[in-house]
């Protein structure tokens, strides 16, 4: 798996989320098993995606996320299909970080707790619930970083992709 040095500028991540991920590493795609690059979640080629980035921790993932005011689903609230999206990423970066393997969705399951405020720093968390072999079930939340307020979770089960 490769991974890239500690944070150490923070100038790329969107504003307060520094302490939050100081020293952490960010994880990336395996090479050549790169197949992700356009996706509209995680890769970074995509125009107009939302460029989901994973940091690695003791026991799974973080993620930085600011749900940009264009996703806009009821009033002052992000649409609820933008949230899924962002948790898929998360818990689909809590798989590679338990097995090392890229994977793909086989099934997510989203529980909206609150409204996801827009334009506010949240921390998306994702870590390994069970390794069946085959695929992994994993699990994701994301909060509001000031206070910790949990806004959403899921619950997916992962399939690998290609050779491991």
């Amino acid at each position: 798996m490769v991974h890239s040095p500690a944070v150490s500028d923070t100038t790329a991540l969107p504003a307060g989320f520094h302490d939050a991920l100081e020293g952490l590493e960010e994880q990336h795609w395996p090479e050549p098993l790169n197949l992700f690059r356009r996706c509209f979640g995680c890769g970074p080629e995509h125009p107009s995606g939302l460029h989901v980035r994973c940091f690695r921790t003791a026991d799974g993932v973080v993620a930085p996320v600011v749900v940009d005011p264009v996703y806009e689903g009821p009033p002052g609230a992000a649409h609820g299909g933008i949230v899924a999206a962002y948790l898929d990423e998360i818990c689909g970066g809590a798989a590679l970080r338990a097995t090392g393997r890229v994977t793909v969705t086989g099934e997510l399951t989203v529980r909206y707790v609150a409204p996801v405020p827009l334009a506010t720093a949240l921390l998306g968390r994702g870590r390994l619930v069970t390794d069946h072999g085959r695929y992994v079930d994993v699990e994701g939340s994301l909060e509001e970083l000031a206070g910790g307020r949990v806004v959403a979770t899921a619950r997916g089960r992962f399939f690998p992709v290609g050779r491991g």
